[in-house]
């Protein structure tokens, strides 16, 4: 038997002839063989890690919170900072947002007319603390789940000693807060708007 090649490549299917009976012959296609999916492939939306203690800022031109009906905190022109506390932040986490809140330049320097150039410290305005477990929700399914948030009992003490840190690394009259664990209203107006999520790790 010889075959006749019509210039296809070697991996292609060739059509050979046997000369004795005149047949052409048609080899068979070799079954394609597909990988297995494995584990270690994702498929659909990746998990999001969360191990930080996570701070939303917003500049504001003033911001103050309710609790049933009554207004416990205001503040005018400066920040307003949402405070999630993690199940494993430690003092270096509030130590590390506590520096950066306070030192983000989020402000504009009226003076040489830059903007994003003076922090609140420098502009001599206030801040308003809110904790906010919700921070850390994430959804299953259309139900939010808040397990990675420190738990109430270590979370208030925590919180406690985080607003105090604000007061002494600034000044104690201008960091305010809300209550803690407390159906709190908030409202704000927010200057920009500009807001930021900062992230201790």
């Amino acid at each position: 038997m010889s075959s006749i090649s019509f210039g296809f490549k070697p991996t292609q299917n060739q059509v050979t002839f046997d000369h004795k009976t005149k047949q052409r012959l048609i080899p068979q296609t070799p079954a394609i063989i597909r990988p297995k999916r494995t584990k270690s492939f994702s498929f659909g939306r990746r998990k999001q890690t969360i191990k930080s203690m996570r701070a939303v800022v917003q500049r504001v031109a003033s911001a103050t919170v309710e609790v049933e009906g009554r207004m416990v905190s205001a503040i005018g022109p400066g920040l307003l900072v949402l405070v999630g506390l993690h199940e494993t932040d430690v003092e270096s986490d509030a130590e590390y947002i506590c520096r950066k809140v306070l030192n983000m330049r989020l402000f504009p320097n009226e003076i040489t007319g830059k903007n994003w150039d003076q922090n609140v410290m420098q502009k001599n305005y206030e801040v308003l603390l809110v904790s906010q477990f919700t921070l850390y929700g994430v959804l299953k399914g259309n139900k939010p789940d808040f397990h990675v948030a420190m738990p109430p009992e270590a979370a208030k003490p925590f919180y406690a000693s985080l607003v105090e840190r604000f007061q002494k690394a600034y000044r104690s009259d201008a960091v305010k807060d809300g209550i803690f664990g407390a159906m709190m209203k908030v409202n704000l107006v927010n200057d920009g708007p500009v807001t930021m999520q900062l992230d201790s790790r």
